[in-house]
């Protein structure tokens, strides 16, 4: 029997007169369900604020209160990176899950949103606090560069979900490579203009016509490796292991020096077609 509420004019249904569920699965939208992939990405989101709140307390507080505590700051920023670096882990595992299982209608938007948090604005937020206690830093220049950073991976991300590319290829560096370069480049601790133009080179690279192939099969497999390879170099830096400063370096250099590289090996690909396309233009114009 259904009862009629006189106030809202609603009908109530007793419980187990249905055939339903109890739970009440069955009423709720296809669009509001969550699935697998979906979980990850929001674990993509999390781990991105928690970079934020980490390079607030153990950076950016210690620095204005005057505080000394030099391995507070050195663990803090270890974590806030490994978060970001979590952060990829489940950026390129939810892709892969949505693939062989499902993805429900929300996944794209949950997918930007996240990539937004965690390789927009973390990264973003990391050059803002590194021009606050670098010592020959400027604050106000580096507040200028993390806008350009978080404003090239909004710009990334809104022409990703607007324009279709051919399969397996990114156009832009990617946003968590981007995000990665970037914290690399602030932790190499180079002079104050160098860091801030290859910040904003970094930045350009992101909404440029750039083609990157897309992170399948072995190329996943050895970005997962290089992801867990940094995580170990962020840990014995921070525990100020022999040796971690120089092998923290070396592995922020090397993903600068492959940020730089893939864009080269992109434009002479993209110059050989071309060039082997007028070849066989000509070729077929002859008689």
């Amino acid at each position: 029997m259904t009862v009629i509420d006189p106030d809202t004019q609603a009908g109530w249904v007793p419980e187990g007169s249905g055939d339903e569920d109890s739970d009440g699965t069955e009423d709720m939208p296809l669009s509001m369900r969550l699935s697998i992939a979906d979980t990850l990405t929001l674990g993509n989101a999390t781990c991105g604020f928690m970079a934020v709140y980490f390079t607030t307390t153990g950076i950016l507080i210690p620095h204005l209160t005057g505080s000394d505590e030099t391995g507070m700051a050195r663990h803090s920023a270890a974590t806030a990176v490994i978060l970001m670096l979590l952060a990829a882990v489940f950026d390129l595992f939810d892709g892969l899950v949505a693939r062989k299982l499902r993805s429900s209608p929300m996944g794209a938007e949950l997918d930007n949103l996240s990539d937004l948090i965690s390789f927009g604005l973390a990264p973003a937020y990391f050059v803002l606090v590194y021009g606050m206690v670098a010592d020959d830093a400027h604050q106000r220049v580096s507040a200028l560069a993390a806008i350009v950073v978080l404003l090239a991976v909004v710009l990334r991300l809104a022409r990703f979900s607007c324009v279709t590319l051919k399969d397996g290829m990114f156009q832009g560096m990617p946003s968590p490579f981007g995000a990665l370069t970037v914290v690399s480049i602030v932790l190499l601790e180079l002079p104050f203009v160098p860091t801030l133009l290859a910040i904003v080179g970094v930045a350009w690279l992101m909404v440029s016509r750039v083609e990157y192939p897309k992170p399948r099969g072995v190329l996943a497999v050895a970005m997962l490796s290089w992801i867990v390879a940094a995580m170990g170099l962020l840990a014995a830096w921070a525990f100020d292991a022999p040796g971690g400063q120089l092998l923290l370096q070396t592995g922020c250099a090397l993903q600068v020096v492959l940020g730089a590289v893939i864009p080269l090996f992109a434009t002479a690909r993209r110059v050989n077609t071309f060039r082997d396309n007028r070849r066989e233009a000509r070729a077929a114009q002859l008689p």
